[in-house]
């Protein structure tokens, strides 16, 4: 597996991978990674010849400086984890590698960040928009992984590709569970043991929710009751549950016949935030 920690570095790689007719896939991590990124990975590496993936904890997309310092990184770790699982680049850079110098350029992705991620970590999409968008030029893949745990963030992403008219495809590979139900998340290493174990609640809420949609529920109904259900639990704080339109990602009022629906949900549990989805065809 080839190790680079410079953009010219990777360019390089990636223009012969090119020349030579080789298809490139990209996976963008923030590292600490588990069986939900070597999932992308895999998935990458079944579809390209090259599989790029990036470790970068990117400071711009933090709104708490907390949350940024305490983020797990294991870098060597990592790197055995992707060697396993079919990496054959990965790309390690610093923060000035990536920033030289402070952006200016700033994203505004209208209706879709006004809601949910958007609405509580002012900024962050920015964030995302701005490293996404640098990878995709260093990095040059045919086909880009992300995972719908972060289903904003496949949403925002994939408006990105369209708005600059990115030249790949984007792969949004299924939410990795533990076997109780919770998402696998980078965060999920902070848990304390007796936070862990209140975890699944989480997921058990949004497959409550999920069925009382199909159902027919209105949703404001379902939005106070998953609220309700996750404040009984001492150790949870709810930052909010909305049932919104699978596409456009806005609060529903009513369902729409052939509209799919997206419940989504964030928490802090044991002073880690957490998020989840499930979409409802």
């Amino acid at each position: 597996m080839h190790v680079f920690t410079t953009a010219a570095d990777l360019q390089s790689f990636v223009e012969a991978s090119r020349r030579a007719g080789r298809r490139l896939g990209l996976v963008p991590t923030m590292g600490a990674l588990h069986d939900g990124h070597l999932h992308l990975v895999q998935a990458a590496a079944a579809d390209c010849d090259d599989v790029v993936a990036s470790i970068f904890v990117n400071p711009t997309q933090f709104n708490n400086p907390d949350d940024l310092r305490l983020y797990p990184r294991l870098p060597e770790q990592d790197t055995a984890l992707l060697a396993g699982a079919g990496c054959t680049t990965l790309f390690m850079p610093d923060v000035a590698e990536i920033y030289p110098q402070p952006t200016v350029l700033r994203f505004d992705f209208g209706p879709l960040e006004r809601v949910m991620e958007g609405a509580h970590r002012p900024g962050h999409f920015n964030g995302v928009a701005t490293v996404v968008s640098k990878l995709f030029h260093m990095a040059r893949p045919h086909r880009a992984y992300f995972g719908q745990k972060d289903f904003q963030q496949v949403a925002i992403v994939r408006q990105l590709i369209a708005d600059l008219s990115f030249d790949l495809e984007l792969v949004v590979a299924p939410t990795v569970r533990e076997a109780d139900g919770l998402a696998m998340s980078s965060r999920n290493r902070r848990l304390s043991p007796e936070a862990r174990a209140a975890a699944p609640l989480l997921h058990q809420v949004l497959t409550q929710a999920a069925g009382q949609v199909r159902q027919g529920v209105a949703p404001t109904e379902v939005q106070a009751q998953a609220l309700a259900t996750l404040a009984q639990e001492p150790q949870f704080t709810p930052e909010y549950f909305e049932v919104a339109d699978a596409q456009t990602l806005q609060p529903l009022a009513r369902y729409e016949a052939g509209r799919a629906v997206v419940l989504c949900v964030a928490a802090h549990l044991g002073g880690v935030r957490l998020i989840d989805n499930v979409v409802v065809e």
